[in-house]
């Protein structure tokens, strides 16, 4: 392997897409699957959305789509990602429809957010698709808890691996199955450490977390046979906001995605 591509691999191993931004938009959001995951966390976020305005932590905000929803409601943002490309584009983004005001931008990992002095705590933080880049997800949920403040809301949308070895079952993947779901050659942009949701959730009850609201994202999308039907977005989209906070439909999402509490006393 040449310097480069080791460079490369490691970082996408920590879920850094220095380099590539723009293929992660193409790749992410100008699809039917990215426009579902939008919509659906649109609809989640409502509740926080509406609440008095407060301090929100985006950790790897990537391009800012989501957190510029809690700009325009006058929420002020500390706007984090691994790569300083993502935060440079996001901020140009954000001034073109005149949010970046509202709007703090920092190149940090997740550790040096727990780490960065003087400490500080967030009454909502946004976690969308990171748990599943890095290598320590018990910590990584350790590390989330230690930074929102009591009475605080954390919403995260982690990669299922349940929906990830059912929809390669059905693909008829079953040697990759076998192994593990371990590819021998990485792919950028395919998260390859998807996280088991009863793990996650003793992990966050751990610390002292409660989970209030449980949606699958991409409960059908990515199993339809006929990939033409992807583009019947509308219908598709109904049929997702439906069924997809109902078991045993929601299990099979893609992603999950849950609105999280922490009490504002913790027990003894």
């Amino acid at each position: 392997m040449t310097k480069k591509r080791s460079i490369n691999k490691q970082k996408q191993e920590r879920g850094d897409f220095s380099g590539i931004s723009q293929k992660f938009s193409k790749s992410i959001y100008d699809t039917s699957k990215g426009q579902l995951r939008m919509e659906v966390l649109k609809r989640d976020l409502a509740p926080l959305l509406a609440s008095e305005p407060c301090l929100v932590l985006d950790v790897g905000a990537g391009l800012g789509q989501v957190n510029q929803w809690f700009q325009q409601k006058g929420f002020k943002v500390v706007h984090s990602d691994l790569s300083s490309e993502m935060v440079e584009e996001a901020e140009l983004r954000h001034k073109a429809q005149g949010l970046d005001q509202q709007c703090q931008y920092i190149s940090s990992s997740l550790t040096d957010l727990v780490n960065q002095q003087p400490f500080t705590q967030y009454d909502i933080i946004l976690c969308h698709a990171v748990l599943e880049w890095l290598p320590d997800t018990e910590l990584a949920i350790q590390q989330l808890a230690s930074l929102l403040k009591p009475g605080g809301r954390l919403s995260l949308m982690f990669y299922n691996h349940h929906a990830k070895l059912f929809a390669n079952a059905i693909y008829g993947n079953f040697d990759y199955i076998e192994r593990g779901l371990k590819v021998k050659k990485t792919v950028r942009l395919s998260p390859e450490n998807p996280a088991v949701p009863e793990q996650v959730e003793s992990w966050l009850k751990n610390e002292g977390l409660a989970v209030t609201q449980k949606t699958g994202v991409r409960c059908f999308h990515d199993y339809l046979r006929n990939i033409e039907h992807q583009q019947r977005f509308d219908e598709l989209l109904a049929l997702e906001m439906k069924y997809n906070q109902m078991s045993p439909y929601r299990e099979l999402g893609r992603y999950q995605h849950w609105i999280i509490e922490k009490p504002n006393c913790q027990e003894e």
